[in-house]
């Protein structure tokens, strides 16, 4: 999933961007909420965690730009501000859920896998196509029994194909969505993951879960 981390404190958005990118997450960040507008326009994400306190613009002012804009991404609001007015005013804003500081990071993990169920439609956890299963809070990936092991990108890729199973995606929205504006690589990207993925997942096996569709992109399902 790629996430915009949008908070003033640059400390606490470097740790909080470090943590997301060690649970697997494509983190991008800002440190305004001007910039945050600006990036919003023109960039899609899965999450959003967004400070109310900011320079330039604050948090209801992105989010009322993100909303005016027909886009509906889960946010989270991060905030010192833990009055019940507050709160709710935040949540009535559009926001996803609230959050305030100090907050941990365990909490923080949690409330965003739940945003993403929210997101997807699901109600657990674990994600399933045919004998694979992917457990988004613990980063489990079994094929049957096998415990398939995979690198931070090979996992990333494959909650982003397993989230929207049966669906054809094209190369250009999984690098968009998997890999984050520090990247700099080659253009055939997404065909090397897919081809590491192939041979971890389908290698060797009857059934063959991941489908290239001439022309168009690729897809997760059992048939």
């Amino acid at each position: 999933m790629r996430v915009l981390v949008c908070e003033d404190e640059m400390d606490l958005n470097d740790i909080i961007s470090q943590k997301l990118e060690s649970d697997g997450y494509s983190v991008d960040s800002c440190f305004d909420g001007k910039e945050a507008i600006d990036i919003l326009s023109y960039t899609d994400y899965d999450l959003i965690i967004l400070d109310i306190m900011m320079p330039k613009a604050n948090g209801f002012d992105v989010l009322k730009s993100l909303r005016n804009a027909g886009k509906d991404t889960p946010v989270m609001f991060l905030t010192a501000r833990d009055a019940i007015e507050d709160r709710v005013k935040g949540l009535d804003s559009g926001a996803d859920d609230y959050l305030v500081k100090p907050f941990s990071f365990e909490e923080l993990s949690a409330r965003l896998r739940a945003m993403t169920r929210k997101s997807f439609g699901s109600a657990s956890n674990t994600i399933e196509v045919a004998d694979l299963s992917l457990n988004i809070a613990t980063q489990e990936v079994k094929r049957g029994d096998e415990i398939i092991s995979l690198s931070s990108k090979e996992y990333a890729l494959l909650e982003y194909l397993m989230h929207n199973k049966g669906i054809i995606i094209s190369r250009e929205k999984i690098e968009d969505h998997i890999w984050n504006f520090d990247y700099d690589g080659g253009t055939n990207v997404v065909d090397v993951y897919i081809s590491y993925l192939r041979k971890k997942i389908d290698e060797g096996r009857d059934i063959k879960l991941i489908k290239t569709i001439r022309g168009r992109g690729y897809t997760i399902k059992e048939d």
